[in-house]
């Protein structure tokens, strides 16, 4: 069970200490930002905006801010309210990193595999190490692993809804009501462009949600001892070298949408494009995260 790669657990021993006790900082005193720490360093910097028009895209609702300090360089009717399916998941595994020790031990519930695909399958009665799940909920977007966490983390989906919205509304996200953990549709459930940047946001910012989401191929061992190799949904991974991490979701209600984060130099960005088709959304997610990031097509 214990599968997690290298580089996810060098990650976790150094969140244990940093950006883990600053979330729970955080989740204590709901006023306070995550990024307070970094606020004034954050306000001392300069935003430098893309010389050249964005590009056009297909995405109903779009967004592109600046990682380091949240300013918006382009938005697209970023506060719409829609459905976000699983780019929502960033906020279930920031509250599973939250609480608890990334060490301990899950065990699934049959109510946890009572879910629609995409899922992975886990069965009930078995045990993983928490880390593993959050690390297959991040790179193969099981919706089974998202119900096993949230119950783990609250005692049930309805109270885990409650959180995610507490939380929300800590990080800011001020436009958005949550119902599940996996991001199936769900009456009542919605984001917009606008908060979706905030939350990834938060997730770049996580060590060790950066660390997994930008993992191409996850190894992953299941309790009854079959091993598989996840790849990545997120695409963009393979096309852009610049591109490490974060998010994709899709349902027939959302559309195809993807969080993208990307580095060039001093300069990162976050791309989030919601209600777009399978074949834009790769191409417009590229295009704008090159546009803001400064590279020359």
């Amino acid at each position: 069970m214990y599968i997690l790669g290298n580089l996810v657990r060098l990650s976790i021993f150094l969140s244990l200490i940093s950006a883990t006790s600053v979330l729970a900082q955080s989740s204590k005193s709901p006023g306070k930002s995550i990024f307070a720490a970094n606020r004034s360093a954050a306000n001392a910097l300069r935003v430098t905006r893309p010389s050249t028009p964005p590009p056009s895209i297909i995405g109903k609702a779009a967004i592109v801010i600046d990682a380091r300090t949240g300013k918006s360089l382009y938005a697209k009717r970023a506060d719409e309210k829609r459905p976000v399916a699983s780019t929502q998941k960033l906020l279930t595994a920031l509250l599973s990193l939250e609480k608890g020790h990334m060490n301990e031990s899950v065990t699934v519930s049959k109510s946890d595999t009572w879910v629609e695909p995409s899922k992975i399958y886990i069965q009930s009665g078995q045990t993983y190490r928490k880390s593993d799940l959050i690390a297959a909920l991040l790179v193969r977007s099981g919706n089974d692993v998202a119900r096993c966490l949230a119950r783990n983390h609250s005692g049930s989906q309805e109270a885990f809804a409650h959180a995610m919205n507490a939380k929300a509304r800590r990080l800011g996200m001020n436009n958005s009501n949550f119902k599940n953990p996996h991001g199936l549709t769900a009456t009542g459930q919605y984001s917009t462009a606008r908060d979706i940047g905030i939350l990834a946001r938060a997730a770049y910012y996580h060590r060790t949600i950066r660390s997994i989401t930008r993992i191409k191929r996850l190894p992953f061992r299941f309790a009854n001892g079959k091993k598989t190799t996840f790849n990545n949904t997120n695409k963009l991974l393979h096309r852009s070298k610049y591109c490490n991490g974060l998010k994709t979701g899709y349902t027939n209600a959302s559309g195809k949408c993807l969080i993208s984060s990307g580095k060039n130099g001093h300069k990162e960005i976050i791309v989030v494009i919601l209600g777009s088709n399978s074949s834009n959304i790769w191409n417009d997610s590229e295009k704008l995260l090159h546009w803001g990031l400064g590279i020359k097509s």
